[in-house]
């Protein structure tokens, strides 16, 4: 097992301060074996709600949690979207109960909390591991194989790529099924396919839906049932008056590199670097290692003139922009003086796969991709 202590600490200050944290993540990620270690220690009482047995118990849902003890975890609570009212009565009564929510499907739980637990919930995000996580000799295979755990730690890659593939067949099958969310699972492996060759590019539903044999509409909706269950992410342009025709479609990436390399069909890191998404995918890669390591509100920014910046983050303190690029000695370029000129960055990063810090201008360093782990701090 990897500890994943710096997102324990986050959760365990969480509860101090809010009676509900839910940590939000796509399936097999790690949610329930973090949980468990948070609450090991702890009285608790754990209800998993896709446990026909704990289904029972919650069929009386005031017995069942009068009886509970002060720290009680819902595991998979999208599959009882009835009980979000009742928690704010309970909250209420019982200021000192603090509850633990695992969910794997964000729209019910966002809209549903925001209706029902105003004030008292709060939400972590968890994804795979990360760079933080792993040895920094590791860092091309997590890249390769993404960071679910039981894909990260699987004994070879061929049995890694086996485990992705059966993940992909179980959410598709079982998950949105079970959540009633998507179209067959045939037509959906289809659509994530297509938005698999458009990781890293804008979204085009006419495009995409024409492919498909299906409305823009429709499209448009397989494309929100993949974000919402934490698959895809869709990251927005940033918009300001700078006077110049500003791109206004989101960018798309599919969040787990491995995943990703399913859909493509790579199977080793030989294939990886010889196919043509190997740069949109290192891309995809280091954005989600920026997130999980680095502060701030992200977008990107481009212009229908060809200047672009694959990732702004506004901080409170300051605003930097960050580039993607495969070679371990990326070069400097206009695009890049003219982002941060125009959207008048205090410091523009170039992530690279390489070894070396190199500064290529008064604002401008290259930064390998292990160094963002002390990014923020610094």
């Amino acid at each position: 097992m990897i500890p994943r202590n710096a997102f324990l600490r986050r959760v365990v200050a969480a509860l101090a301060r809010s009676p509900v944290v839910g940590i939000l993540g796509p399936r097999q990620c790690g949610k329930t074996t973090l949980a468990r270690q948070i609450v090991a220690p702890l009285k608790h009482t754990w209800f998993d709600l896709e446990d026909p047995v704990a289904l029972r118990q919650l069929a009386e849902p005031l017995l069942a949690f009068e009886s509970a003890e002060q720290l009680v975890v819902l595991d998979e609570v999208q599959r009882a979207p009835a009980l979000f009212p009742l928690l704010r009565v309970l909250v209420d009564r019982h200021p000192s109960r603090r509850y633990l929510m695992l969910g794997s499907a964000s729209p019910d739980l966002l809209r549903l909390s925001s209706e029902s637990l105003a004030g008292r919930i709060e939400y972590l995000d968890l994804s795979g591991f990360s760079i933080g996580e792993v040895p920094v000799t590791d860092q091309r295979k997590l890249w390769l194989r993404g960071g679910f755990p039981r894909s990260y730690l699987a004994d070879s890659d061929s049995d890694s790529a086996a485990w992705r593939e059966s993940f992909v067949r179980t959410f598709l099958e079982r998950d949105l099924g079970q959540l009633d969310l998507g179209p067959n699972a045939t037509a959906m492996r289809r659509f994530w396919t297509m938005l698999a060759h458009y990781h890293g590019q804008l979204w085009k539903a006419s495009e995409l839906a024409r492919s498909m044999g299906v409305s823009d509409k429709t499209a448009r909706r397989y494309l929100d049932i993949l974000d919402g269950t934490f698959v895809i992410r869709q990251l927005y342009p940033w918009h300001a008056n700078l006077g110049k025709r500003l791109v206004k479609a989101p960018k798309l990436y599919v969040r787990d590199s491995g995943l990703l390399h399913t859909l493509l069909d790579v199977a080793d890191h030989q294939a990886l670097l010889g196919h043509p998404k190997a740069g949109a995918s290192w891309e995809g890669f280091a954005l989600e290692q920026v997130l999980a390591h680095v502060a701030g509100q992200p977008w990107f920014w481009a212009t229908h003139g060809g200047a672009e910046l694959d990732l702004l983050l506004l901080r409170r303190k300051n605003r930097w922009g960050f580039e993607f690029k495969l070679s371990p000695a990326p070069a400097l370029t206009r695009s890049m003086h003219v982002a941060l000129q125009d959207l008048e960055l205090d410091h523009l990063w170039v992530v690279h796969p390489g070894e070396q810090r190199i500064r290529l201008a008064e604002q401008i360093t290259a930064l390998p991709l292990g160094a963002l782990i002390d990014l923020d701090a610094g």
